[in-house]
């Protein structure tokens, strides 16, 4: 089998094992006594209603509204409403959805159902300025917490106290329903509390939380929202509120079950997997010198394992932006791996996002291999200078490298395999 197509079928895997459907329904609740109200957010969100309204019961009410990605609808709906909007940076469209759904959420009676389905991504989506605030200080901010490095965990600490719907407050409209809370997990650790800023569950994250993640990145914001993040009134819901009563919260599919759906598959074919880590952060290229240095020392000594194998991982990579190139953090990670490699032999590796979307590119990811360096030199590209111009999307676009796949309709964060052969230490 040629290394490309073992690759791709590792990551087809994956995404297989985070299929929104199939992951939704051994959660779902029996329905109420009342009304069940469906809201959500997220690139899966449209995915996993039209999986709610497939086996909800036809004789049961069952009404609400999702917000998904721009592209990442799956058509209409016969009883759950489906709104498309901005993703990374929040739009309109997002702010009159999510007020629609905290509206939705309100004066609900103790036999009603709220079903949450969030999923990554929710959190640029359910865009509703807390009060003082407008979308464009929330677009500003987010900008620039995108382009800062920042982890998602910090992001989102300062997203959830900029938010009239976010960090524990959707649960807190729904009260005194009983709120269940489905979620696809796109986030190290798999944190209810991270994933689209926990708009059900407790917040553990502070208001001088936020305030530490834009001194601490140096960003500057509107004086609304620093007022904002000085008042002790906008501090969100803590654990052991009463408002998360009858609040629960399931993650039905993350990036574990991914790993271990693609390591199966190397089995099959005869390679050793190592799962480094769910979870693992940090700036992308960083990551890939690490993880080059892993791969050498496998091809070199065979340890931690030895030839044929492939080196597995998951969890979100950051990227500080300095350049003016075109790629997300994994077309970075790749183009880093293959500078840190240096075209050793045998080893090939791939990096996608599950959600199908490098980014803001048209891409899932990319595939290097041990030519890469020498085929971008023939077409006069110099690797590290692309590099420093946080290019990587448009080297691989000129090397015809590039994975695309559309909308997956889920969401698992990022999924990274590095496969060494038995050639590579020759």
């Amino acid at each position: 089998m040629h290394e490309q197509d073992i690759l791709s079928d590792m990551f087809a895997a994956a995404l297989r094992a985070a299929d929104a459907e199939a992951a939704l329904l051994p959660h779902l609740p029996k329905p109420p006594p009342g009304r069940t109200i469906v809201l959500g957010a997220g690139k899966a969100a449209a995915a996993m209603a039209r999986a709610v309204e497939r086996h909800w019961p036809e004789d049961r009410p069952l009404s609400g509204l999702v917000i998904t990605r721009y592209g990442h609808g799956v058509g209409a709906l016969k009883r759950i409403a489906v709104v498309e909007a901005s993703h990374p940076v929040p739009d309109a469209a997002g702010e009159a959805a999510a007020a629609r759904i905290l509206a939705l959420a309100q004066g609900l009676s103790e036999d009603d159902l709220v079903l949450c389905l969030i999923s990554g991504g929710g959190s640029a989506l359910l865009a509703l300025p807390a009060p003082g605030l407008s979308l464009a200080d929330k677009q500003g901010v987010n900008r620039a917490l995108l382009k800062s490095g920042a982890a998602i965990d910090e992001m989102n600490a300062v997203r959830k106290h900029l938010s009239a719907i976010k960090g524990g407050r959707l649960a807190a409209a729904a009260a005194p329903a009983r709120v269940v809370t489905l979620t696809i997990s796109d986030v190290p650790g798999d944190d209810p509390s991270v994933i689209a800023s926990g708009p059900t569950v407790p917040d553990p994250s502070t208001l001088a939380d936020a305030r530490g993640v834009l001194a601490h990145y140096r960003i500057a914001v509107p004086p609304a929202v620093t007022a904002r993040l000085a008042d002790p009134a906008a501090e969100t819901p803590k654990p052991g509120d009463a408002v998360f009563r009858r609040a629960e919260t399931h993650v039905v599919a993350g990036p574990q079950a991914a790993l271990e759906a693609a390591a199966a598959v190397a089995r099959a074919a005869g390679i050793t997997p190592l799962i480094l880590g769910n979870a693992i952060e940090g700036e992308a290229v960083e990551v890939a010198r690490v993880m080059a240095g892993i791969a050498r020392q496998c091809a070199a000594y065979g340890q931690p394992v030895r030839p044929p194998c492939v080196l597995l991982s998951g969890g979100e990579t950051t990227v500080t932006v300095r350049g003016k190139g075109r790629g997300g953090r994994n077309a970075e990670f790749l183009l880093g791996l293959a500078v840190a490699l240096g075209g050793a032999p045998g080893i090939h590796a791939i990096a996608c996002d599950t959600d199908g979307i490098d980014g803001t590119e048209d891409n899932a990811g990319a595939v290097i291999g041990p030519d890469t360096l020498a085929r971008a030199a023939a077409l006069g590209i110099d690797p590290k200078e692309a590099l420093r111009d946080n290019d990587g999307y448009s080297v691989f676009q000129s090397l015809g490298d590039l994975i695309v796949t559309g909308p997956t309709l889920t969401n698992v964060n990022d999924f990274r395999a590095i496969l060494i052969l038995e050639d590579a230490g020759a």
